[in-house]
């Protein structure tokens, strides 16, 4: 993950494209169970040609071709698209850059690792890692890291931004997490970033707090984020097709290119690229797998995978507010790790995006998984706060498959 898509990726999160298509638009079919009631409603049945339809790439969409993959119980769709630089089919289940997807993996080991005992989710930073951040910060807890509710600043900021040309050339750079952490809350040549409000009074989208998180883990099982990963998660849920390169920028076969246009117009492929140890790929089997493992309880006890789907509230009891985006609507949205998205009739999808250079992605799913979906682009712009529009396309041909063929 890049600093740039740290900064923005919870812009272009799916359910702000949710929130515009369902209102209005039928949205009883589209119901898992409601958060009024214990019931549950059928979605409609899927329907290839319209998923197919959804994920066919358009001129307005700034990209060079998708793969998804979407259940229900009973029923599976995969698709994929020309890749319109080579002019080849995309296997449907290519390797893509998952982005800050790995933020749900990452807060999975967290919450492991606090069932065991060995993490407390309401002791500090500070307790942990003393002189990790600077002393004008107050103390932030575990839970804060990871429900977006920290007040740290994000990752690189107020850093000049690196034009197309830059981000082209400097793509193979890694950092690790002392250094991304260092050089952002003590950066040289211009001022120390503060917090932006007292830690647990609001919600905003952060990933420096995950970049801590993962250090956390480091420091308390002292083996390396990939390792922990991998044998807490990946191992065990046979979720051959994912990995974690750390500093390896090679990517393994079948892969979805990624592309960004350069300031001559010209498509570059940045498939392969640095990052930071938090880094992952994968393909839409491997995180249909993990997803529906994680919420049917397979890798958490009851109570931490409670802690994905709680959003924080203040001591009166109502959500805290959410600042500094678009993501949610004015009140806090995400849980740890994961984004809830209310629908008109109250059901809820949850989930997560995650950008890297060159793609933009999605993993959502009911909690009761009457619905799973997950989707790669290969964008070529830089632009990571936009909407994608093929993720409002493809909830659309679930939503209402017969109007998408209009």
């Amino acid at each position: 993950m890049k600093p740039l898509a740290h900064r923005v990726t919870a812009l272009s999160l799916v359910g702000a494209a949710f929130v515009g298509l369902t209102a209005g638009s039928g949205t009883q079919a589209f119901a898992a169970t409601s958060a009024r009631t214990s019931t549950v409603i059928a979605f409609p049945s899927l329907d290839p040609s319209a998923l197919q339809a959804a994920i066919q790439t358009r001129p307005t969409d700034d990209t060079s071709g998708a793969i998804a993959r979407v259940g229900e119980p009973g029923q599976l769709w995969k698709g994929s698209t020309i890749d319109s630089q080579t002019g080849r089919k995309i296997p449907d289940n290519a390797h893509f850059h998952i982005g800050s997807i790995s933020k749900v993996f990452e807060t999975t080991v967290i919450l492991q690792l606090a069932s065991e005992g060995r993490i407390d989710l309401d002791q500090t930073v500070q307790h942990y890692m003393p002189g990790l951040l600077p002393g004008i910060f107050q103390p932030i807890t575990v839970r804060e890291l990871i429900n977006y509710t920290s007040g740290l600043p994000d990752v690189d900021e107020a850093k000049p931004a690196d034009n197309v040309d830059e981000t082209i050339a400097n793509r193979f750079r890694y950092r690790t997490f002392d250094e991304i952490i260092q050089t952002t809350l003590r950066p040289t040549g211009r001022p120390w970033p503060g917090p932006h409000f007292a830690p647990g009074t609001k919600q905003e989208y952060n990933s420096l707090g995950f970049r801590i998180a993962g250090k956390l883990i480091e420091r308390i099982t002292g083996h390396s984020f990939k390792e922990e990963v991998t044998a807490r998660v990946l191992k065990p849920l046979r979720l051959d097709q994912t990995s974690v390169p750390e500093d390896d920028p090679r990517m393994p076969q079948p892969y979805l290119h990624g592309y960004i246009t350069n300031s001559q117009g010209r498509a570059v492929d940045v498939s392969e690229q640095g990052g930071d140890p938090s880094n992952m790929i994968s393909t839409p089997a491997d995180l249909d797998r993990f997803i529906t493992a994680l919420f049917r309880g397979r890798l958490l006890p009851a109570a931490q995978l409670n802690e994905m789907f709680t959003l924080p509230r203040d001591h009166a009891g109502n959500l805290v507010p959410f600042v500094g985006g678009t993501s949610c609507n004015k009140q806090a949205c995400f849980g740890a790790g994961l984004m809830s998205t209310p629908l008109p009739d109250g059901s809820v999808l949850w989930g997560k995006t995650g950008h890297d250079d060159g793609y933009a992605n999605g993993m959502f799913a009911t909690r009761d998984l009457s619905l799973r979906g997950i989707y790669s682009v290969s964008n070529l712009s830089l632009d990571f706060g936009a909407p994608t529009p093929l993720a409002n396309r493809l909830l659309t041909a679930v939503l209402t498959p017969a109007a998408s063929h209009g």
